[in-house]
């Protein structure tokens, strides 16, 4: 039955903090500062990319606060783009949420769940090729793998639980979020107080600012110094993989529709919630610059710096200790973003910019058939394996949206100054403007240097325009 036509409002402060929290922390940590450390070459920079993304993202997160006091409904930053620069700027964000930047990353985080699931039940992980691997034209090397298939299993259980009301999402973000910090926590203790080799800190210390490159193999590595101008273009490079570690805290804002009191509670989520992940995010930097040198952190098998610092730390238990870490930390990250990405697709289909059956709610006040809608996408994406692509693809013109959100707040204390706004942006407007010139010079420096990761994002939001006008012709052609 589908008789409610409203949010209930039953998500409190600490379910917003949570929800920011376990959406932003996924697999990210456990695996990018092999990348940073091999463009930066040492523990100082390596520190100053996770504290540049930190700052970066606290600055957004804080300058949204306004944003959220002002527009307290469902659809979070879709209707702050809608209010300060019109629908079409909506929906091309909105679009590129829907075929990309969350059903890609569900797709990603589920099948990294099903990858370290594969650790512990090697028949559900990577290596069992279930179909394939063949050429189908514009996928290569196209396989299906048992992680591919257990990622996508979990994508449709924890769709289902969402559609079951929000309660029950409340619960499975309460319980895992908590588990990941509290072994995040125990992680980078036990890298300081049971590993007792002290010269690894020391010799990553002694060359902390020499910028280097790091390439070759575990057995020969080799290492190019850096120059000042070319020392800014890797950082900016580098902080990609820290961004998009540190992504998906906007998501708390597209529930604003279900949270108590969203004109405070909003705001009070993003800052709680983006301060302890960046203070968890740096703590587990130093925890791996305690355990492994910076070539063994570039050099990590796969890019698993946690699964190489937990086996100096714990032996042979440690594989399992992440492997459990791993698959606590995923599935209560894809829970945060399956329950609030569905709010997006409703409040679209209530503007008429979506399949109109996503802007219902179920009996238990939830939006379930958009709920299954992005499942299915997720599903196909999961299937395809082009998630990774279309994920890097698509940072270059995530900042963009984020820069142009925020430039929102200028233009909105311009044409709407009257419009109550019971948070405003700290720091109004050094700080938002620091934000968005920090992100605007890193989008040109990606841009010029990294054109792989920025046309195609491009490419595929400008493919919403004739779809906006379409839709648009089709609304007005059914008043």
């Amino acid at each position: 039955m589908e008789n409610n036509t409203s949010f209930r409002r039953s998500l409190s402060l600490l379910d917003g903090a949570l929800l920011v929290i376990g959406s932003m922390i996924g697999s990210g940590i456990f695996i990018v500062s092999a990348d940073i450390a091999r463009n930066v070459g040492s523990a100082g920079w390596l520190v100053v990319v996770w504290l540049i993304s930190g700052f970066i993202t606290l600055a957004a997160a804080l300058s949204y606060g306004e944003l959220s006091g002002m527009y307290p409904h469902a659809g979070g930053q879709y209707v702050y783009l809608r209010e300060a620069f019109g629908k079409l700027w909506g929906f091309l964000y909105g679009w590129a949420f829907f075929t990309v930047i969350q059903t890609g990353t569900i797709a990603a985080v589920a099948v990294g769940f099903g990858k370290f699931t594969g650790y512990l039940i090697p028949s559900l992980g990577e290596d069992n090729i279930l179909v394939g691997p063949m050429n189908l034209g514009f996928i290569t090397n196209f396989k299906i793998t048992a992680a591919q298939l257990t990622g996508l299993a979990t994508v449709i259980l924890l769709t289902y639980i969402n559609t079951r009301g929000v309660r029950n999402a409340k619960w499975i973000q309460f319980i895992f979020t908590n588990a990941k910090i509290l072994a995040m926590g125990a992680l980078v203790l036990f890298g300081f107080f049971l590993f007792k080799d002290g010269s690894i800190w020391q010799h990553n210390w002694d060359a902390a600012w020499f910028a280097k490159k790091i390439g070759g193999d575990a057995d020969v590595i080799t290492h190019e110094s850096l120059s000042t101008g070319t020392l800014v273009i890797s950082i900016c490079i580098a902080m990609v993989g820290a961004l998009f570690s540190s992504d998906a805290w906007n998501n708390v804002t597209f529930i604003a529709g279900e949270m108590k009191n969203p004109a405070r509670n909003i705001g009070l989520s993003l800052f709680i919630g983006t301060v302890v992940v960046t203070l968890l995010y740096v703590s587990m930097n130093f925890m791996y610059l305690n355990v492994l040198s910076i070539s063994e952190i570039a050099n990590a098998p796969s890019d698993r710096v946690a699964l190489a610092a937990a086996l100096k730390i714990f032996g042979a238990f440690g594989t399992t200790f992440i492997a459990v870490l791993i698959m606590i930390s995923t599935f209560g990250c894809n829970n945060g973003l399956i329950l609030s990405g569905a709010r997006v697709y409703y409040t679209m289909a209530k503007d008429n910019l979506f399949l109109p059956a996503a802007g219902k709610l179920n009996d238990k006040g939830v939006p379930a058939k958009a709920l299954w809608m992005q499942s299915i996408w997720a599903s196909v994406l999961c299937l395809s394996g082009q998630y990774g692509n279309l994920l890097d693809y698509i940072i270059f013109t995530v900042l963009i949206f984020y820069s142009l959100t925020i430039a929102g707040i200028f233009k909105l204390r311009k044409t709407q100054p009257d419009m109550p706004r019971p948070y405003k942006a700290f720091g109004y407007p050094v700080i938002p403007a620091i934000y968005i010139l920090l992100a605007a010079f890193i989008c040109m420096v990606l841009l010029i240097h990294k054109p792989t990761y920025t046309w195609p994002g491009l490419i595929i939001v400008l493919a919403g325009i004739p779809i906006y006008y379409y839709l648009q012709k089709r609304g007005a052609a059914t008043k």
